[in-house]
Protein backbone atom coordinates (compact mmCIF):
# COMPACT_ATOMS: atom_id res chain seq x y z
CA UNK A 1 0.00 0.00 0.00
CA UNK A 2 1.41 3.50 -0.69
CA UNK A 3 0.73 6.47 1.69
CA UNK A 4 1.26 9.85 0.58
CA UNK A 5 5.03 11.69 1.90
CA UNK A 6 4.55 13.78 5.02
CA UNK A 7 7.55 16.21 6.12
CA UNK A 8 8.38 15.88 9.87
CA UNK A 9 9.56 18.31 12.41
CA UNK A 10 11.28 16.69 14.76
CA UNK A 11 13.83 16.78 17.64
CA UNK A 12 16.36 19.00 15.74
CA UNK A 13 15.58 17.27 12.61
CA UNK A 14 13.61 17.49 9.88
CA UNK A 15 12.63 14.96 7.87
CA UNK A 16 10.04 13.19 5.46
CA UNK A 17 8.21 9.77 5.85
CA UNK A 18 7.25 7.86 2.74
CA UNK A 19 7.04 4.99 0.58
CA UNK A 20 10.08 4.19 -1.57
CA UNK A 21 10.10 3.82 -4.97
CA UNK A 22 11.88 1.46 -7.59
CA UNK A 23 14.58 4.35 -7.40
CA UNK A 24 15.84 3.25 -3.96
CA UNK A 25 16.42 0.12 -4.20
CA UNK A 26 19.93 0.88 -4.38
CA UNK A 27 20.08 2.98 -1.90
CA UNK A 28 18.15 0.42 0.45
CA UNK A 29 20.32 -2.60 -0.25
CA UNK A 30 23.14 -0.64 0.64
CA UNK A 31 21.96 1.28 3.56
CA UNK A 32 20.66 -2.43 5.06
CA UNK A 33 24.23 -3.68 5.26
CA UNK A 34 25.53 -1.04 6.71
CA UNK A 35 22.61 -0.93 9.45
CA UNK A 36 23.16 -4.01 10.10
CA UNK A 37 26.69 -3.54 10.96
CA UNK A 38 25.75 -1.01 13.03
CA UNK A 39 24.25 -2.90 16.09
CA UNK A 40 23.82 -6.17 17.58
CA UNK A 41 20.25 -5.44 18.09
CA UNK A 42 18.96 -6.54 14.67
CA UNK A 43 18.75 -10.40 13.05
CA UNK A 44 21.59 -9.89 10.76
CA UNK A 45 25.49 -9.30 10.46
CA UNK A 46 26.55 -7.06 8.01
CA UNK A 47 26.17 -8.66 4.43
CA UNK A 48 23.76 -11.51 5.38
CA UNK A 49 20.68 -12.42 3.94
CA UNK A 50 21.67 -10.01 1.54
CA UNK A 51 18.93 -8.34 -0.15
CA UNK A 52 20.09 -6.86 -3.63
CA UNK A 53 18.56 -3.54 -5.41
CA UNK A 54 16.39 -6.22 -7.85
CA UNK A 55 15.23 -7.76 -4.33
CA UNK A 56 14.38 -4.37 -2.73
CA UNK A 57 12.37 -3.17 -5.96
CA UNK A 58 10.66 -6.67 -6.07
CA UNK A 59 9.66 -5.83 -2.41
CA UNK A 60 8.78 -1.85 -3.05
CA UNK A 61 6.47 -3.37 -5.84
CA UNK A 62 4.83 -5.90 -4.33
CA UNK A 63 4.20 -3.66 -0.86
CA UNK A 64 2.97 -1.26 -3.19
CA UNK A 65 -0.09 -2.88 -4.61
CA UNK A 66 -0.52 -4.94 -1.70
CA UNK A 67 -3.20 -3.87 1.20
CA UNK A 68 -1.93 -5.58 4.14
CA UNK A 69 1.79 -4.36 3.48
CA UNK A 70 3.18 -1.01 4.02
CA UNK A 71 7.14 -0.28 3.49
CA UNK A 72 8.41 3.30 5.20
CA UNK A 73 11.07 5.10 4.97
CA UNK A 74 12.73 7.86 6.51
CA UNK A 75 14.60 10.60 4.44
CA UNK A 76 16.81 13.31 5.49
CA UNK A 77 18.16 16.28 3.09
CA UNK A 78 17.65 13.66 0.19
CA UNK A 79 18.82 10.62 1.71
CA UNK A 80 17.23 7.29 3.52
CA UNK A 81 18.50 6.95 6.48
CA UNK A 82 15.89 4.44 7.62
CA UNK A 83 12.92 2.14 7.51
CA UNK A 84 10.04 0.14 8.76
CA UNK A 85 8.42 -2.33 6.64
CA UNK A 86 4.97 -4.10 8.17
CA UNK A 87 4.14 -7.11 6.18
CA UNK A 88 0.76 -8.96 6.61
CA UNK A 89 0.26 -12.91 6.27
CA UNK A 90 -1.53 -14.30 3.15
CA UNK A 91 -2.43 -17.25 5.15
CA UNK A 92 -6.15 -17.55 6.03
CA UNK A 93 -5.56 -18.42 9.75
CA UNK A 94 -2.90 -15.79 9.80
CA UNK A 95 -5.04 -12.90 8.04
CA UNK A 96 -5.41 -11.00 11.43
CA UNK A 97 -2.03 -9.81 12.34
CA UNK A 98 1.35 -8.44 10.47
CA UNK A 99 4.84 -8.31 11.20
CA UNK A 100 6.89 -5.53 11.16
CA UNK A 101 10.91 -4.29 12.03
CA UNK A 102 12.43 -0.67 11.98
CA UNK A 103 15.93 0.02 10.84
CA UNK A 104 17.72 3.36 11.76
CA UNK A 105 21.13 4.46 11.06
CA UNK A 106 22.82 5.13 14.69
CA UNK A 107 23.73 8.56 13.93
CA UNK A 108 20.02 8.86 13.88
CA UNK A 109 19.32 6.96 16.97
CA UNK A 110 17.57 9.20 19.63
CA UNK A 111 15.91 11.68 17.32
CA UNK A 112 12.35 10.82 17.45
CA UNK A 113 12.76 8.42 13.73
CA UNK A 114 11.36 5.43 15.06
CA UNK A 115 8.45 6.59 17.57
CA UNK A 116 6.84 8.00 14.28
CA UNK A 117 7.36 5.50 11.93
CA UNK A 118 5.84 2.90 14.62
CA UNK A 119 3.16 5.55 15.07
CA UNK A 120 2.50 5.47 11.44
CA UNK A 121 2.65 1.40 10.82
CA UNK A 122 0.20 1.32 14.12
CA UNK A 123 -2.18 4.13 12.33
CA UNK A 124 -2.18 2.02 8.94
CA UNK A 125 -2.75 -1.19 10.46
CA UNK A 126 -5.65 -0.21 12.95
CA UNK A 127 -7.05 0.96 9.49
CA UNK A 128 -6.19 -2.28 7.62
CA UNK A 129 -8.39 -4.11 10.15
CA UNK A 130 -5.20 -6.04 11.59
CA UNK A 131 -5.78 -6.82 14.85
CA UNK A 132 -2.52 -8.10 15.89
CA UNK A 133 0.94 -6.86 14.94
CA UNK A 134 3.93 -8.87 16.38
CA UNK A 135 7.67 -7.96 16.68
CA UNK A 136 10.72 -10.15 18.20
CA UNK A 137 13.81 -7.54 19.99
CA UNK A 138 16.67 -8.93 21.47
CA UNK A 139 15.99 -8.59 25.47
CA UNK A 140 19.36 -6.44 25.79
CA UNK A 141 17.34 -3.39 23.33
CA UNK A 142 15.59 -2.00 26.35
CA UNK A 143 14.86 1.73 25.08
CA UNK A 144 13.03 -0.61 22.20
CA UNK A 145 11.43 -2.76 24.64
CA UNK A 146 9.85 0.50 26.27
CA UNK A 147 8.92 2.19 23.16
CA UNK A 148 6.92 -0.81 22.00
CA UNK A 149 5.59 -0.56 25.51
CA UNK A 150 4.15 2.49 25.58
CA UNK A 151 2.32 1.68 22.21
CA UNK A 152 0.56 -1.13 23.56
CA UNK A 153 2.85 -3.97 22.98
CA UNK A 154 2.94 -6.63 25.64
CA UNK A 155 5.70 -9.37 26.47
CA UNK A 156 4.00 -12.33 24.92
CA UNK A 157 6.96 -14.66 25.14
CA UNK A 158 10.98 -15.41 25.80
CA UNK A 159 13.36 -17.66 23.55
CA UNK A 160 16.26 -18.11 25.67
CA UNK A 161 19.94 -18.46 24.32
CA UNK A 162 17.88 -17.54 20.55
CA UNK A 163 20.86 -15.78 19.21
CA UNK A 164 24.48 -15.68 19.55
CA UNK A 165 26.24 -12.30 18.85
CA UNK A 166 30.09 -11.63 17.54
CA UNK A 167 31.10 -11.68 21.53
CA UNK A 168 29.81 -15.44 21.41
CA UNK A 169 27.44 -14.50 24.30
CA UNK A 170 24.04 -15.64 24.03
CA UNK A 171 20.74 -13.52 24.07
CA UNK A 172 17.10 -13.73 24.30
CA UNK A 173 14.84 -12.80 22.16
CA UNK A 174 11.59 -11.29 23.16
CA UNK A 175 8.71 -11.98 21.46
CA UNK A 176 5.90 -8.68 21.83
CA UNK A 177 2.44 -8.33 20.41
CA UNK A 178 -0.22 -5.32 20.11
CA UNK A 179 -3.77 -6.67 20.33
CA UNK A 180 -6.91 -4.17 18.63
CA UNK A 181 -9.10 -3.68 21.77
CA UNK A 182 -11.12 -6.12 20.31
CA UNK A 183 -9.79 -9.02 20.42
CA UNK A 184 -9.26 -11.59 23.19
Amino acid sequence: MIIENRKIEGKNLTWVRRCPTKYDATELSELRVKIDGETEYLDRESGEGLLTPEDFEKLIYEDSITEKSVFLVAEVEGKIIGFSRCVGSKLSRFRHKAEFGICILKEFWGCGIGKVLLENILFWADNQGIKKIALTVVDTNAKAIQLYKRFGFEEEGLLKKDRIHRDGIYHNTVIMGRFKNDVD
